[in-house]
């Protein structure tokens, strides 16, 4: 209530969604192959991590398995 004590008026829905819209006029939004190359890159990542997860996980299971000598059917 900072804006009423300094007797500035409250803004409203109108002003808001005014305000949204010329910031968005700003945005410098990415090409059709920029996004693409960004979401190629992301897919690429994502599978390295799994893969490097995957590689983790299994070797700590092998050695968990081999030190408790548990077989598992």
């Amino acid at each position: 209530m900072a804006n009423i004590k300094d007797g500035k008026k409250k803004a409203g829905f109108k002003e808001y969604f005014n305000g949204v819209r010329i910031e968005m006029k700003k945005v410098v939004w990415p090409t059709k192959q920029e996004v693409v190359s960004y979401t190629a890159i992301v897919i690429a990542t994502c599978a390295v991590f799994a893969l490097g997860f995957w590689l983790i996980d299994t070797g700590a299971l092998a050695a968990l398995k081999s030190l408790l000598n548990i077989t598992l059917n």
